[in-house]
C-alpha cells in the first residue's frame, strides 16, 4: 500500500525534482505546465528522493515519502495496540495519500469504531495578506497552489480507487480557522498536521491538540519550514509541552503525548 501511494511501483516523474520544503517560488513558476523549458526541468524519478519525500510527484497520491508513511503506520499501530482512544485526523491532505493509509490500516486491523478525518480547503493554502503572520507573508506559498490544490472530489475518487471510501472517512472542507473550532470530533489518537504555514499549523494545534488523548501522537510534516517550526515551538512553550520531539526524516517530526 505504501509503495503504491508513493508510486514507487511505476516511478512517475516529479513535478519538481525537489520538495516543497526547499522550493524557491520564483524557480517553481518556471515549472508550471506550459512554461518554457518546464518539461526539461522536471527531472527524472529517483527512488531515494521519493523515499525521503524530497520530490513533488506528478501522479502519486502522496508527496510525503516512504519514511513519513512508515511513521504513520508505526504510530497508528501503536495506538491500536495500546487502546488509545480517539479518531485520526490530518490537517492538509493534498491528494489524500496519508489518510488513505490510515483508513487502510484500520481496515487491515478490523477496526470499525474509529474515523479518519480529512481537513483541507481543497483549494490550496490560504492567500496571505498584510494581516498574516510575517513568516507566512515571506513564503507566499499561495503562489504554489497550482500544484498544492486538490479538489475534494478528486480526493474522494482516490479513496474509491482503493475501495476505502466509506462512512469511516469524514471530510472537513474549508479553511482551518473556519472548520476546526466546530469540528464534531470528541477525541483523537492521531493528530497529523501538514499545513505548511504558521497560522494553519497554529489553527490545528489550538483547536485539536486539546482533544489528543494521552498516549496519542502529534505528527508534523513541515517542521523544516520555519513558519511551521515556529508555530510548533510557540505552542509548546505556551502550553508547557515538554515531550521530546522525535525526528522522522529531514522535515517530519512527532511526539507522543504523555500528559
Amino acid at each position: 500500500m505504501k509503495r503504491v501511494l508513493a508510486n514507487i511501483i511505476y516511478e512517475d516523474r516529479p513535478t519538481f525534482p525537489y520538495g516543497m520544503n526547499v522550493l524557491d517560488k520564483n524557480q517553481a513558476d518556471t515549472m508550471k505546465p506550459g512554461a518554457e523549458g518546464a518539461e526539461e526541468k522536471r527531472g527524472t524519478f529517483e527512488v531515494d528522493h521519493r523515499a525521503g519525500g524530497l520530490d513533488v510527484p506528478t501522479v502519486a497520491h502522496t508527496m510525503i515519502g516512504m519514511r513519513r508513511l512508515n511513521n504513520i503506520q508505526e504510530c497508528v499501530e501503536q495506538v491500536l495496540r495500546d487502546g488509545v482512544p480517539g479518531d485520526f485526523i490530518e490537517t492538509g491532505v493534498w491528494r489524500g495519500g496519508a489518510c488513505i493509509l490510515m483508513r487502510a490500516l484500520l481496515k487491515a486491523h478490523g477496526v470499525t469504531d474509529r474515523n479518519v478525518w480529512l481537513a483541507d480547503s481543497f483549494a490550496g493554502v490560504p492567500v496571505t495578506s498584510e494581516g498574516s503572520h510575517p513568516l507566512d507573508q515571506d513564503m507566499e506559498f499561495h503562489n504554489l497552489n497550482w500544484v498544492l490544490a486538490c479538489s475534494e472530489e478528486q480526493v474522494r475518487e482516490n479513496f474509491s480507487r482503493y475501495g476505502l471510501l466509506d462512512d469511516q472517512v469524514k471530510f472537513l472542507p474549508g479553511m482551518f480557522a473556519d472548520t476546526l473550532p466546530s469540528a464534531p470530533i470528541d477525541r483523537l489518537a492521531i493528530l497529523r498536521i501538514d499545513g505548511d504555514l504558521y497560522e494553519s499549523t497554529m489553527d490545528a494545534l489550538v483547536n485539536l491538540y486539546p482533544k489528543l488523548s494521552v498516549g496519542g501522537f502529534a505528527i508534523f510534516d513541515d517542521y523544516a519550514i520555519p513558519a511551521c517550526r515556529q508555530a510548533v515551538q510557540d505552542y509548546r512553550r505556551e502550553h508547557g509541552i515538554d515531550e521530546p520531539i522525535e525526528t522522522v526524516d529531514v522535515t517530519g517530526v512527532y511526539w507522543r503525548r504523555k500528559h
